[in-house]
């Protein structure tokens, strides 16, 4: 099952239960330039030895988390990500317009959870 991130503790929280680290990558766009977002995984291992490991990750930098969510706000993202409540470490993750996770929300929204509260004291209606 996937959910959809908005919230920055929620990503930061995510990312960093499985050993994960913000990276950026600035590559030509024609005249300009773009951010690419990405994040790495194993980072810690590579730095266990006590060395500080690479700065760069397959050309991509290690940035802070408040660079990264900067990219992650001016390109209008959102970060859906596994959730299987079966358990595991599961790094499965992609990048989606913010649209869709308020679209979601919206779509939730209109159709709530059916609820059957009952007063405290009364029995169900079976019993």
């Amino acid at each position: 099952m996937a959910k959809i991130l908005t919230n920055r503790d929620d990503i930061r929280q995510w990312v960093s239960a499985r050993g994960g680290n913000p990276v950026l990558m600035e590559v030509p766009a024609g005249s300009s330039s773009r951010t690419i977002l990405q994040l790495t995984f194993g980072q810690d291992a590579l730095n266990a030895s006590g060395n500080q490991g690479p700065d760069r990750v397959g050309g991509f930098q290690l940035v802070s988390w408040d660079e990264w969510f900067s990219a992650l706000d001016e390109n209008g993202l959102a970060l859906r990500v596994s959730d299987d409540p079966s358990g595991g470490n599961e790094i499965e993750y992609e990048f989606v317009a913010r649209e869709e996770a308020d679209r979601q929300t919206t779509d939730a929204a209109k159709k709530p959870a059916a609820v059957t509260v009952q007063p405290p004291g009364r029995p169900l209606p079976d019993e």
